[in-house]
């Protein structure tokens, strides 16, 4: 299994940065996809960028160009940076890891704590 653990949340002003972090650790066969889900409450979670393991990237459009999704493959950490960060950024966020279980290469996700990103006008 993978586990996850995000940090890097908290308040920012609008139009300031923040940068978080997930580092994976337990037991796998690969990690495929790494990505940052964000969720208000009361809305569904959805997906802000994603990192495939041959290095390829996805975002949403609301963050592509103020968002930017990294991996060290080496370490097992994706970053998420955020520059220019708006009021409605303001999330729960969320890693989450696809990945291919040793024993059986059955594929599974594994989902962090959730980090809050807070930005204020």
């Amino acid at each position: 299994q993978v586990q996850l653990v995000e940090s890097g949340g908290g308040l920012v002003q609008a139009g300031g940065s923040l940068r978080l972090s997930c580092t994976a650790s337990g037991s796998w066969f690969s990690i495929n996809v790494m990505a940052w889900y964000r969720q208000v409450s009361g809305k569904q979670r959805e997906l802000v960028a994603a990192v495939f393991s041959g290095g390829s990237t996805n975002y949403a459009d609301s963050v592509k160009g103020r968002f930017t999704i990294s991996r060290d493959n080496a370490n097992n950490i994706v970053y998420l940076q955020m520059n220019s960060l708006k009021v409605e950024d303001t999330a729960v966020y969320y890693c989450a890891a696809d990945f291919v279980m040793h024993a059986t290469h059955a594929l599974s996700t594994s989902w962090g704590q959730g980090t809050q990103v807070t930005v204020s006008s």
